[in-house]
């Protein structure tokens, strides 16, 4: 009986290590990774009024809009740092997009992250390291923001943003856009901060609160 309780004690051990060990981010320096560019993205020019109504035609078309964004981090002067993709200069957006229709999430992020961070948009030259789903923002309306929630009078939400987990290797090529900036920006300063990166990129840090962010040295 007692060896019984010392193989349970044994496997609670070696299970509870292994999520420790799942908690854990190993972050790299900077300095680990390249970066160049390549040829521009077009974007749409328009206005409020013409994205919502592309929302609303998609929507008739297609249901329910569903986007997958990266949570990528490094490491800059010993404190984490988030990447951002900066448009036009003016508002920053965590690396992804729209899923096709059909798409799974993990393969859906894959195609994301490598057309807008790699030198091939086949994803062939990147082996993106997918991890744990970290949190769902929800569009109950076309014109309303996106809530950490699901409100329960919201039968029919129009879009939900899902965020995941990458975790980098120590050395990696990002390959942007030149149309795009990438930037590594402190978790402290987008912590809560709303008026200048929005509800879902002030809210990672928090979301980050459940791992042990550990810095590499190298």
């Amino acid at each position: 009986m007692g060896d019984l309780h010392m193989g349970v004690e044994a496997e609670a051990i070696n299970d509870s290590s292994s999520d420790n060990h799942s908690k854990r981010v190993d972050i790299y320096p900077l300095s680990c990774y390249y970066f160049g560019s390549k040829e521009a993205i077009v974007f749409k020019d328009e206005t409020l009024s013409d994205r919502i109504n592309r929302m609303k035609s998609n929507y008739a078309a297609y249901g329910l809009r569903t986007s997958v964004e990266a949570v990528i981090l490094v490491e800059l002067f010993k404190h984490p740092h988030l990447l951002l993709l900066q448009v036009r200069n003016s508002f920053f957006k965590l690396p992804g997009g729209r899923l096709r229709p059909g798409e799974s999430d993990i393969d859906g992020l894959n195609r994301k992250l490598s057309r807008k961070l790699s030198a091939s948009e086949d994803g062939n030259e990147t082996e993106w390291q997918v991890g744990e789903s970290l949190g769902m923002w929800w569009r109950h309306d076309f014109e309303t923001l996106m809530y950490p929630y699901l409100p329960s009078k919201a039968k029919k939400p129009k879009e939900c943003t899902k965020l995941f987990l990458v975790r980098l290797p120590e050395s990696q090529k990002f390959i942007v856009p030149k149309n795009l900036k990438l930037l590594a920006v402190p978790l402290r300063q987008v912590h809560e901060n709303h008026k200048t990166y929005g509800p879902i990129i002030s809210g990672v840090p928090q979301l980050l609160s459940k791992f042990t962010i550990n810095i590499v040295d190298i």
